[in-house]
């Protein structure tokens, strides 16, 4: 089976073709026969995030192109489903990705997968050889635009157990760079500049809080660490504001108190669920500090749980997760006629074809 899938959910273009292996009707591997993303980076970084209709306009210019290429790469292959990407997301972005799944789905007479975004950042993990998780599983989607521990009983079964109250943590890393006048997007940004920091430096003490991290639930907040941020900056002076020691040290701190939040948030969840497997997805799973601390974390405190993370090329928005989404929602196809954008769709909404 080949599935070509469909992702515009924020300002990326993208389209991939993945075929599914199986042996004795089980599932092998999911191959990635095309994998095309096109960036929209620059064009908002100017505005220090990402504006809808602008990006909606992007998309209707790139997605013919990036369809020639990703079906050029895999061989033009003949398809057997199309998945795309129905919410959450902008809505301006996630009409031009549906549209475009309708005018293939009705001139290639094929059926519609409609894919939630952050279930399809949660399957990326499958990407390549499938591994078997063990359930339950704890989620931890970190991205731009979501931070949530979901509680996953199953493929396709979810409870979202906390989320973020304000800010996410990509979000936070945008704001905070803003500040620090680093540019967008701001992950990349305070990574960078933390894997600077010299081990000793100690010329600027900067500590800065880790929000709800000893509260009982299970829910994030990173609005006050952005204002710690700004209100550290303001104090200093115009020179130190521009000295590379501070934005070096300040970037280290930042990125620190974030993942101090996330692991402990994390971990807890996973020990109180008697998780026996921990996932982590989204943009955010790329930063390679957070993926150490993570991996080093669970060894120590909870070495019966499997840890499961997708290939940083994986972790950012692409549609080869999409199409890894639509495959295991192939029961709920759909009509194209009927399918529709969800801006604010959750991972515990149904969404199948009956709902569209």
């Amino acid at each position: 089976m080949k599935i070509l899938a469909i992702e515009t959910s924020c300002d990326d273009t993208c389209i991939s073709i993945i075929k599914i292996k199986c042996q004795r009707s089980k599932i092998k591997s999911f191959e990635v026969l095309s994998n095309v993303v096109s960036s929209q980076v620059k064009l908002h970084a100017k505005y220090g995030g990402v504006y809808p209709f602008l990006a909606k306009r992007e998309h209707q210019r790139n997605l013919p192109l990036v369809l020639k290429k990703a079906l050029k790469e895999a061989g033009n292959p003949k398809i057997n489903l199309i998945a795309v990407t129905v919410g959450p997301g902008l809505e301006p972005c996630l009409w031009t990705g549906i549209n475009l799944a309708r005018g293939l789905a009705e001139k290639m007479k094929l059926p519609i997968i409609p894919v939630n975004h952050i279930e399809a950042h949660i399957v990326a993990n499958f990407i390549g050889e499938k591994s078997k998780v063990l359930f339950p599983a704890i989620c931890l989607v970190v991205s731009g635009g979501h931070t949530q521990l979901i509680l996953m009983k199953k493929l396709g079964q979810y409870k979202i157990l906390g989320e973020t109250r304000d800010d996410a943590a990509g979000e936070c890393f945008d704001k905070v760079a803003r500040i620090l006048e680093l540019g967008y997007p701001g992950g990349p940004k305070i990574a960078t500049e933390a894997a600077k920091l010299p081990i000793a430096n100690f010329q600027f003490p900067i500590k800065l809080p880790r929000p709800m991290i000893y509260q009982k639930n299970y829910d994030f907040s990173f609005s006050g660490l952005k204002t710690a941020v700004l209100y550290d900056f303001k104090k200093r002076s115009p020179k130190t504001r521009k000295s590379k020691q501070y934005i070096q040290k300040m970037c280290a701190e930042i990125q620190q108190a974030i993942i101090d939040v996330l692991i402990h948030k994390t971990l807890k969840t996973a020990k109180d669920y008697k998780a026996k497997s921990i996932i982590l997805a989204g943009g955010v799973a790329a930063n390679k500090e957070l993926r150490k601390q993570f991996e080093g974390k669970i060894k120590r405190e909870i070495p019966y749980s499997k840890f499961y993370i997708p290939d940083s090329k994986f972790c950012t928005d692409n549609a080869a997760m999409v199409a890894v989404a639509g495959y295991f929602n192939r029961k709920g196809k759909g009509n194209w006629k009927k399918i529709k954008a969800n801006a604010n769709l959750r991972i515990d909404q149904k969404y199948g074809s009956e709902t569209c």
